[in-house]
């Protein structure tokens, strides 16, 4: 069901080397640009209509407009299941606990006497949020998207998620009641790289944005690559990815329950064992069999995840190098079950998000941990981030001088201007005094 790799009896190799024995799932977004072109350049020229026709094509359903009504919305709230209802404002209450956390302050740094660099922190002023709906229902993609992005202060919210055939060509209503319950009114039956060509290029109907944030398929992504410049970008998401580290004081049912939660996503889903027990290995691959006999999604998720070359137990000598293979891995979800697990995870350089011990597994990140799990994939954790309110935020600097503070370092200025050979620079300053460099 799930392959080995025995890293085990020599030292691992370094850098590249070492990433290149790792599983890892193909995911080729250079290939889909192709596909995704005549899709963005449609609905830049032809708007609406374009949203529309290529989501008959991919989700089978005919819609009259990408605007989802307000009475939609509000209805879909009204018909939520009070169970889910609660979850959801949960999950809103914990995230915002945690992003609140993350708001950033206006700083101001005096350089010289006279001289100020202030730095402020200003939010985007449109974001077009993006939430899947393929194989499964994603609310918890709309608390993870929104939330950060009020809490920044961004005033405007759009969320784009696939038109469903079972619901007249509608996002599903669970993903409407969760925008109802964040506040956000603009939402918009769009999927695929229509949609985030829709956010780019805007139409009749959707103004354009400034960021696109969101996970989504290959597409999704493709399409982000191609229109990244003329919008802002969170990341080119891949399938999702879990990486447990454990030794043998790991309990198997655990982190056999852990991989499925993970493979149960996508067939193209990755979920890593990585330990130096050969007991904990033996065992997990055991409890493997009757937790995914027992479960929901076997033949065409959960099945062909675990035994695609993306997935794996990885053996290593110790748990030494268990954190080198981790690292190198950088996974989107790192779980550490190990004795000391606290100690690992401080240890841990490259992973979107870290989860220590027994009881904080991944499912407790994707929906009600407080912390987001919009998280970077296919290695890219080893230089990005997860979604947080800084992903809504631009840094901008504020540069204040007096005469005086120039003045006294005019000389520096005109010397590093002539080494790069750009004496206008220089000149810049000496213009305003009388064209000379001031003496010190």
């Amino acid at each position: 069901m799930i392959s080995r790799i025995d890293l085990r009896g020599n030292a691992l190799p370094e850098g590249g080397a070492l990433r290149d024995l790792l599983p890892r799932a193909e995911f080729d977004v250079e290939a889909a640009l192709e596909t995704v072109r005549p899709i963005c350049e449609d609905v830049r020229h032809r708007g609406s209509a374009a949203v529309i026709e290529w989501g008959e094509k991919f989700d089978g359903v005919r819609i009259d407009t990408i605007r989802v009504p307000a009475a939609a919305i509000a209805e879909a709230l009204e018909r939520l299941d009070p169970a889910v209802r609660a979850a959801l404002e949960e999950s809103i209450r914990r995230a915002r606990l945690v992003h609140r956390e993350q708001r950033r302050t206006t700083h101001t740094t005096q350089v010289v006497t006279g001289g100020t660099v202030t730095e402020k922190w200003v939010p985007v002023e449109r974001v077009g949020l993006y939430v899947p709906g393929g194989r499964s229902v994603y609310p918890s993609s709309v608390v993870m998207n929104v939330v950060p992005a009020q809490e920044a202060g961004v005033e405007g919210i759009a969320v784009a998620s696939p038109p469903q055939k079972d619901f007249d060509g509608l996002p599903h209503p669970t993903i409407l009641a969760a925008c109802a319950l964040l506040g956000v009114d603009e939402v918009y039956a769009a999927g695929g790289a229509q949609a985030v060509a829709m956010f780019a290029y805007g139409t009749a109907e959707c103004l354009p944005v400034n960021l696109v944030t969101g996970p989504g398929n290959i597409y999704v992504a493709a399409a982000k690559r191609l229109l990244k410049g003329r919008i802002g970008i969170d990341a080119e998401a891949g399938p999702t990815e879990i990486a447990i580290l454990a030794d043998s004081t790991a309990d198997p049912v655990h982190v056999a329950a852990d991989l499925i939660s993970q493979a149960e996503h996508d067939p193209m889903a990755a979920a890593v064992l990585v330990t130096d027990s050969e007991e904990l290995a033996a065992a997990t691959e055991a409890e493997l069999k009757p937790q995914v006999a027992a479960t929901k999604h076997i033949t065409d998720r959960i099945e062909p995840a675990l035994a695609g070359r993306q997935s794996a137990i990885v053996l290593v000598n110790d748990l030494e190098d268990g954190l080198e293979v981790v690292d190198a891995y950088a996974a989107e979800h790192l779980e550490i079950q190990t004795a000391d697990a606290a100690a690992l995870a401080d240890r841990v350089r490259n992973a979107g998000a870290i989860f220590v011990g027994p009881w904080a597994p991944v499912s407790l990140g994707d929906y009600c941990a407080g912390s987001n799990h919009v998280l970077p994939t296919g290695g890219c954790a080893c230089h990005s981030s997860g979604l947080s309110v800084q992903s809504f935020l631009r840094g901008i600097h504020i540069i204040d001088y007096t005469r005086d503070a120039l003045a006294e370092v005019t000389h520096h200025v005109v010397t590093l201007a002539e080494a790069e050979d750009l004496p206008a620079h220089g000149a810049a300053l000496k213009a305003r005094f009388g064209g000379e460099v001031p003496q010190q």
